[in-house]
């Protein structure tokens, strides 16, 4: 019997979840360090004559008499008038025969010098030459998701200190992105094709043989390779004497090949100088923390030059007007009142967005501190425990993903120095006995056996791993070699001295 087709009807519930224009703006200012956010606010002023600095109660009356107004009174009166004429011109505007003015015309104005300036300004950040370079490249959907989020974690000298696996952990987790180590290295080897030569790389060797790999072929340019391979161990102890020996070359051969060697550039980010480097200027702290001599810990958000903020007297003042005789508006009354209810929205969304901005940075700072106290007392890096992403969200009750917008390119300025927040995670080892140890105490152990070790006898991986049981870590010897890769320490035969 044949089978027939049929059309059916069939009524499925989704729940999709969409962020509001308020919360895409607090997410957007959330991940702001303050330098950044001190320009975005002062732009947002700019833009909307509803949202003034200062305290309402700050402001001195039209009549007053007093004549000892300070300079900031007076400055902040101006701006008010200031305010208060340009709110006027545009109601005088809105009341003409003409149309509002459209977003179409404005946006046809683009080709304006003036316009450039004002929207991209006279700098390009390292990120988004980078971007651009990315765009000329045919890469599938995913790869451009991969490539993304590398070049965002490239740091200011333009280094991937993130090992693959913890990236492709990340893809997973924050941009349900499932990419394996080989899938991100494919797409990091085509990041270091990129300007500047060595861009990408994840080790300075790597960085300087990349730029040695770009010559054209030569005699030089192999002696180079060999130089920054083989024989690197070698060369970042300054062993030339064994170099020239090992390479068969004479005095001048040798001086040749150092000072070619010099021109190459281990920061390859920031060699795109300062019109177009991610930031040259020095870093601003978005936290200062405390510690008192009797242990106490506590921290202050840095607030910048930010001015308080408040919805402008005459736009409120304005709006009830209109809202207290709707009846019988004419349409120039009603285009008013719609300009003074978009611009009080705005800059009661925006006053709203900085306040939930500090609350949130607040709270995140305050459980990093009480996690991480023994350090903020002592800035002894081995007492920094375990701690990840997850643990501040359970803290704090935000969301994970807030907290690592939160963490990511903000820093604290602590007694014992300015680290970045992401400084202060660290991920955790257990052994086989269910101990749990921070891998970054793990690591500086590890560190400290290489350092005091013969290197006429350097110690293989497992006699590392011996030596780190005796210390208190019981970890495999695969746990050591992993380590130490991340850490840039060669193999026993590479130390050999």
């Amino acid at each position: 019997m044949a089978q027939g087709l049929y059309q059916t009807q069939e009524q499925k519930l989704q729940q999709l979840q969409r962020l509001s224009q308020q919360q895409m703006l607090q997410v957007k200012l959330l991940e702001m360090p303050i330098a950044e956010l001190e320009d975005a606010v002062n732009a947002e002023i700019n833009d909307n004559p509803a949202l003034e600095t200062g305290r309402n109660d700050d402001v001195v009356p039209d009549d007053s008499t007093d004549n000892g107004d300070s300079e900031e009174d007076f400055e902040r009166r101006e701006e008010q008038d200031e305010r208060k004429d340009e709110l006027d011109s545009a109601l005088e505007r809105m009341g003409s025969d003409d149309e509002m003015p459209s977003y179409e015309n404005y946006n046809n104005n683009k080709d304006n010098a003036d316009y450039e300036e004002i929207v991209y300004g006279d700098t390009t950040s390292f990120i988004d030459k980078l971007n651009e370079q990315m765009n000329t490249c045919e890469l599938t959907p995913k790869q451009h998701d991969i490539m993304e989020y590398l070049i965002g974690s490239l740091d200011d000298d333009g280094l991937l200190r993130k090992d693959l696996g913890t990236i492709s952990d990340e893809l997973a987790i924050y941009h349900n992105v499932d990419a394996s180590e080989k899938e991100i290295e494919s797409t990091l080897r085509i990041l270091q094709t990129f300007d500047p030569a060595g861009i990408g790389a994840r080790s300075l060797q790597e960085c300087l043989q990349l730029q040695v790999a770009r010559r054209q072929n030569s005699n030089l340019k192999d002696l180079m390779m060999r130089v920054l391979g083989p024989l690197y161990d070698d060369f970042i102890k300054n062993h030339w004497d064994k170099i020239r020996a090992q390479l068969g070359l004479n005095d001048v051969q040798t001086k040749a090949l150092q000072d070619e060697i010099r021109k190459l550039n281990p920061k390859p980010g920031a060699s795109m100088g300062e019109t177009m480097g991610r930031n040259t200027q020095q870093i601003t702290p978005d936290f200062i923390v405390d510690t008192a001599d009797d242990g106490t810990v506590t921290f202050t958000l840095n607030s910048g030059s930010i001015p308080q903020l408040h919805v402008s007297p005459a736009f409120t003042e304005m709006l009830s007007a209109y809202k207290d005789n709707k009846k019988g508006m004419n349409r120039q009354a009603k285009e008013a009142l719609l300009y003074a209810k978009e611009k009080v929205d705005k800059a009661q969304g925006y006053i709203e967005a900085i306040r939930q901005r500090r609350h949130t940075l607040t709270v995140t700072m305050q459980a990093i501190i009480d996690i991480q106290k023994k350090f903020f007392q002592d800035g002894d890096e081995a007492d920094l425990k375990p701690m990840i992403l997850k643990d501040v969200a359970d803290r704090t009750g935000l969301d994970i993903s807030t907290v690592s917008r939160v963490s990511n390119i903000k820093y604290a300025q602590t007694k014992w120095g300015t680290f970045p927040l992401r400084f202060f995670f660290t991920d955790s080892y257990t052994t086989g006995d269910g101990e749990e140890f921070s891998t970054r105490k793990i690591k500086l152990a590890l560190k400290d056996i290489v350092d005091k070790e013969d290197k006429s006898q350097p110690l293989s991986d497992e006699a590392l791993a011996a030596a780190m049981k005796d210390k208190g870590f019981p970890i495999a010897r695969r746990t050591v070699a992993k380590y130490r890769e991340q850490m840039d320490i060669p193999v026993a035969r590479m130390r050999r001295q």
